[in-house]
Formats: structure tokens, C-alpha cells, sequence
């Protein structure tokens, strides 16, 4: 499952404004390569939408089906928010609305289409 925590203007190539829905997935613990402690995070990502303001709005804490999956992309760089920092990045994150068994969680495999 996602869920719909914001929603954001964006503009197209051509300079038309348009809606995203902001999704982030379910809790997951990651352990600090640096530290070895764990610390919480989620996957988030966006999906443009042909919603107006008022519907994007009422739609935050809605659930979808499915998950945010990481893919592999051309490098491209990332400013850190609240920091100078900024770090280069080759992966992305898109919402995949397919659910996914516990089998297929577990060992990786993809769901069947």
C-alpha cells in the first residue's frame, strides 16, 4: 500500500501547469552504513494527475494498492533540503500499482502481469 501525503503544481514542457499527487510507501528500516544503527524511512515519488486543488487536497492520507519501486537512471545530481550539500544520484523511484505477494516480497521476485 502508498499513501497520498501531499500534492504539488507542477509545469510540462510546454509550460502548462498541471497537479502531482506525492506517494510515499509503507515504513521500512534501513541500517547506516556508516553507523550500523537502523533508522525509519519511506519511499516517496510522484504521479501527475488530472485533479484541481480542492480534489488533490481532499486526497491526502487516501491508500492506494501496489508500492514505490527503485529503478536505475542517468546519474543527475540532488541537493540535500536544509543543506549546501548536494550528492549525485543514479536511481529513481516510480509507483508500481500492481500488489505484491508476501512470496515476492520476500525473494525479490516480480509479480506476474
Amino acid at each position: 500500500m502508498v499513501t497520498i501525503v501531499d500534492w504539488k503544481k507542477r509545469n510540462s514542457e510546454d509550460g502548462r501547469e498541471f497537479n502531482a499527487l506525492i506517494l510515499q510507501g509503507e515504513i521500512e528500516l534501513i541500517q547506516s552504513k556508516e553507523s550500523g544503527r537502523f533508522y525509519a524511512t519511506a519511499k516517496k515519488c510522484s504521479i501527475s494527475c488530472t485533479f484541481n486543488d480542492v480534489i488533490c487536497e481532499t486526497l491526502i492520507g487516501k491508500t492506494l494498492p501496489g508500492q514505490i519501486e527503485k529503478m536505475q537512471c542517468d546519474p543527475y545530481d540532488y541537493h540535500i533540503p536544509g543543506t549546501d550539500e548536494i550528492i549525485s544520484l543514479a536511481h529513481t523511484y516510480y509507483y508500481d500499482p500492481v500488489e505484491r505477494t508476501m512470496e515476492q516480497e520476500v525473494f525479490g521476485m516480480k509479480a506476474a502481469a
